[in-house]
């Protein structure tokens, strides 16, 4: 590889490990720089996903203090995760995803005004400071399934969409939230990592290196995050729904 695309794929993954750390869609980066340096489409996808689980290591443990609070989340969301991840990327291995690239952006931009208003949503439900129900647990737990398949297929956003879901279930500590999206977030890509390596879809030299940049950016993005008030950790992750919204209607419907 040339020196000019080793850097091109470490600064576009370690970036992508800010955002996925932050709040979520840093496969929009790493994707269409794969793209970019000639990679085809599917194993684009697969060797983003591959590097992206790998580094996430480096968000979990810049998370690890909030991990004891987000336990009984955990019991509850790992086995969906684990199935909708591997089916997700099962599907992906054997389909086009043209149409189902045009659900994408309604997708982000949905969760992003859910996430928006979910402050919103529970005063008006008057469950704020109330333990969520049994029907909102299934609920979310519904609605992880649904993610961990879109995550398993393509994946981009889907941090976007677990902080959406979390909050509107009665989660309020963002960096509890981000801890338990972080741990879910590798799963799915773990388990399509797994699937998309028995199809021999990964580029593993590029994986390699997309894997270094995204162990620093997940490990510094995990903890900057924390070192700035939740308000504004909330405004960014809303920014970067709405961009993602933006970016991927303009590639499903213009370009």
């Amino acid at each position: 590889m040339a020196p000019l695309e080793i850097l091109g794929l470490l600064a576009s993954a370690a970036a992508a490990g800010v955002i996925n750390a932050v709040a979520g869609g840093g496969t929009m980066l790493t994707f269409p720089t794969l793209l970019l340096f000639g990679s085809a489409y599917k194993v684009a996808n697969a060797t983003s996903s591959t590097a992206l689980f790998l580094g996430t290591a480096g968000g979990i443990f810049g998370y690890r203090r909030q991990l004891a609070a987000v336990k009984p989340w955990l019991i509850r969301f790992v086995p969906v995760s684990i199935l909708g991840g591997a089916t997700g990327s099962w599907l992906l291995t054997y389909t086009s995803d043209k149409a189902f690239a045009r659900i994408v952006p309604f997708l982000l931009l949905f969760a992003t005004i859910l996430f928006l208003s979910q402050g919103l949503l529970r005063r008006l439900a008057g469950s704020r400071n109330a333990a969520p129900s049994a029907a909102a647990i299934w609920g979310g737990i519904l609605f992880q399934l649904g993610v961990a398949f879109y995550g398993g297929y393509f994946g981009a956003g889907i941090g976007i969409l677990m902080l959406a879901s979390l909050g509107l279930i009665g989660l309020s500590d963002i960096h509890e939230m981000n801890a338990l999206k972080t741990v879910l977030a590798s799963l799915i890509n773990l388990v399509a990592t797994v699937v998309f390596l028995f199809h021999r879809l990964i580029d593993w030299p590029r994986a390699g290196i997309m894997t270094l940049g995204a162990l620093v950016g997940y490990f510094v993005g995990s903890h900057f995050s924390q070192r700035i008030p939740q308000a504004w950790v909330r405004r960014i992750i809303t920014v970067v729904g709405f961009v993602l919204s933006g970016v991927t209607f303009y590639k499903a419907f213009l370009q």
